[in-house]
């Protein structure tokens, strides 16, 4: 269930960086899903409670169509447009969050300045409304640097285990702020 602030508040947006999707909810209910692109594992997209806090019509260049500002403290981030569609569905950003220029076109007029934007690492943190962490038995949550043969090892585990829980299909593909599954 989400945060009970979120669903006071009316539209909010959510950002899965492990499905790589954003979702526009009003209230609980949900409106939209659409596909993003993120960020890859040298710029990770960072993970935390946002709102939005600019609007830009026609920003130009790699940003497309439109461009949205979070109030993420450690730089200049936002959700926008892009002139390379192919990248949508890719951990490949410098941290932003890509979506279709059709699609960041119809978000734009449903989102107001100090919309609430939550960007998680996964879908199990939306349901519980909080960050797993390292410490909870059970999971951990990737840190720049960790690769999957470092987590199996540390953890004791196999690397296939490791692959099958998760059901992750390319071991190289991991980034930071994932949650991966330690299984039993």
């Amino acid at each position: 269930m989400l945060d009970t602030q979120l669903r006071s508040y009316g539209s909010h947006i959510y950002i899965d960086l492990a499905t790589r999707q954003l979702r526009l909810y009003e209230g609980d209910r949900l409106i939209k899903t659409y596909p993003v692109g993120v960020g890859k594992a040298s710029t990770p997209t960072p993970v935390g409670d946002f709102t939005v806090v600019v609007k830009i019509i026609n920003p130009g260049g790699a940003l497309g169509s439109r461009w949205m500002g979070l109030s993420i403290p450690s730089g200049n981030y936002g959700i926008h447009g892009t002139n390379n569609p192919n990248s949508i569905g890719g951990y490949v950003s410098n941290g932003c969050i890509r979506m279709y220029n059709q699609d960041i076109e119809a978000l734009f007029p449903k989102v107001k300045l100090g919309t609430p934007v939550k960007i998680r690492s996964g879908a199990a943190s939306e349901k519980s409304g909080n960050n797993l962490s390292q410490s909870q038995a059970g999971t951990h949550i990737v840190q720049a640097g960790d690769t999957l043969w470092k987590i199996a090892a540390h953890y004791g585990k196999t690397l296939d285990s490791l692959l099958s829980v998760n059901k992750i299909n390319n071991p190289d593909i991991i980034f930071p702020g994932q949650q991966i599954i330690i299984p039993e």
